[in-house]
């Protein structure tokens, strides 16, 4: 790796806890870069702006998530449990999506969970994985998708309606993945 490369690479990650924390608006450049050891200049040579160096932690972070946890609509009660494990891994995921939703709402096209091909073929597969079975929820693909993301994000600490309330009902990983995938179960 050449010198700019890890110079890059540890603006980046200063970016990223500094965006989790404190969201577009909030985060600052005269942090990230001193996080990083870097020059303050150099954030602007690599990234134009501020803005450009959230896009660039957004797309890395968000964009791995969603090759990580491949989609398998035939199988939706496991892929909430992989995704809850993913988000309890990287806990930066939600929070940037959400920093992401609140600051940038009318967006939503740059947000890969969401956005087109990525949605569109999940839609699809969830389409034609209800054609082929007998017995499914009769939720449209959208909703179901909708619900399956809810419920896998339940616990995080980004979601303002798991806190405190449903902390208190169990902090223990294994029995909130448990109930996630049952709940998706009990919805298909």
């Amino acid at each position: 790796m050449s010198r700019a490369e890890a110079t890059k690479a540890r603006i980046l990650q200063a970016a990223t806890e500094e965006f989790a924390a404190y969201g577009i608006a909030g985060a600052r450049v005269d942090r990230i870069a001193k996080a990083a050891s870097a020059n303050k200049n150099l954030i602007y040579v690599y990234f134009c702006n501020k803005d450009g160096l959230f896009d660039a932690v957004f797309d890395a972070h968000v964009g791995r998530g969603l090759d990580m946890v491949p989609f398998t609509p035939d199988d939706l009660p496991d892929y909430a449990g992989r995704l809850f494990d993913f988000y309890q891994k990287h806990p930066e995921v939600l929070r940037l999506a959400t920093w992401h939703r609140l600051e940038r709402g009318t967006a939503v096209e740059r947000d890969p969970a969401v956005a087109e091909p990525t949605r569109n073929n999940k839609l699809a597969s969830l389409e034609a994985v209800r054609k082929d079975q007998v017995g499914t929820s009769g939720f449209a693909p959208a909703t179901l998708l909708t619900l399956v993301l809810a419920i896998a994000s339940a616990w995080s600490p980004t979601n303002a309606a798991s806190m405190p309330a449903t902390t208190l009902l169990t902090s223990d990983p294994a029995e909130c993945r448990s109930a996630i995938v049952e709940a998706v179960r009990r919805i298909l």
